[in-house]
């Protein structure tokens, strides 16, 4: 895992682990951050107050609690062991209400209060093409409240489950379950605002790209990969690994041992990706000869990197839905 050393005055060095900092820079909170180094600076210390924090950083204890809620959400912090508050003792709790069932009584009340949330019931419904039931209601309500997703990332959530749904099942609309399921996603990777979800959806397309680039290579048709098979592509996408290389894994592989043995090309790919090789020529050049994937490896290799660019695709988001949101949300708010 990459690391930052942040040198502090004198001789002492902070380290943070990359996967920290990649959280930190996702959630676009930089209350959260500060806290966060501060806590590193105290290096570790199992009992800090609010009261010490807030005096330490000039800051409000409830601007601390904020702080630590986030923290807490990125699973970068355990709110007992920092603040002492195991057990309801000292501290306050975490300004975010904890998961709990719904009740009708609580939507009305929500609904009456003139938020924001009849817009999200309206759009949700256009977009499913349905009338919530009861139970939908809940669970919408549950990501609106409890999540705290802003009304504009809810309805972008909503526009790529649809899409989803419909490219990837038998045509219908997803369900709210579903929804909800990937709310708590989105939740957990710190998407609050459409910039961050439009980057989000635009990698998960680009993606989605490169798996059917690696299934053609791998010769798989007519159908999608299991659940373990998608784990391994995803795992050598993170390397890095480029669809021309792991079409020369694949024939050595079928060349050894007689099929698409997973096991087998994996422990191929990743001794390529220790060694820095993550493409056909770099195999190629390696191992001092020629191998499939050769021929088309230019034209691979220029989808592979070109994922992310040209025209909007399937699935990502639509800039005209996402101005019609914002229109509907300002106007409710000037009302």
């Amino acid at each position: 895992m990459s690391e930052l050393k942040i040198s502090l005055p004198g001789t002492e060095v902070v380290t943070i682990a990359g996967q920290t900092i990649d959280k930190l820079v996702r959630a676009g909170d930089g209350d959260a951050a500060l806290l966060y180094l501060y806590i590193l600076r105290m290096h570790g210390q199992k009992v800090l107050s609010e009261s010490e924090i807030a005096i330490a950083l000039d800051k409000s204890k409830g601007w601390v609690a904020s702080a630590m809620a986030v923290l807490s959400r990125l699973k970068l912090i355990n709110l007992d062991d920092i603040t002492g508050t195991k057990n309801g003792n000292a501290g306050s709790p975490p300004p975010y209400k904890e998961p709990h069932k719904y009740t009708e009584d609580e939507v009305k009340q929500e609904l009456q209060s003139g938020s924001d949330f009849s817009i999200v019931i309206d759009e949700t419904q256009r977009r499913l093409g349905k009338i919530l039931s009861p139970d939908d209601l809940l669970r919408l309500f549950g990501i609106y409240d409890n999540l705290r997703l802003p009304p504009e990332v809810i309805l972008l959530l909503i526009t790529h489950c649809v899409h989803e749904s419909r490219s990837t099942g038998d045509g219908r609309a997803p369900s709210v379950r579903y929804i909800e399921k990937a709310a708590y996603t989105w939740e957990r990777e710190g998407i609050f605002t459409i910039e961050r979800a439009e980057e989000y959806l635009k990698s998960l397309e680009a993606k989605k790209s490169i798996r059917g680039e690696i299934k053609k290579v791998l010769w798989i048709r007519n159908r999608e990969f299991s659940a373990t098979e998608k784990r391994y592509i995803d795992d050598w996408i993170e390397m890095g690994m480029q669809p021309d290389a792991i079409a020369i894994a694949y024939d050595k592989t079928v060349t050894k041992t007689g099929s698409l043995t997973w096991p087998y090309i994996d422990k191929i790919v990743k001794s390529w990706h220790s060694k820095g090789l993550h493409t056909a020529q770099q195999v190629q050049e390696s191992e001092g000869g020629q191998g499939p994937g050769k021929a088309g490896q230019s034209q691979s290799h220029g989808k592979w990197r070109g994922a992310t660019q040209g025209t909007q695709k399937h699935g990502e988001p639509n800039r005209a839905d996402i101005e019609r949101m914002q229109r509907l949300l300002n106007k409710t708010k000037n009302n």
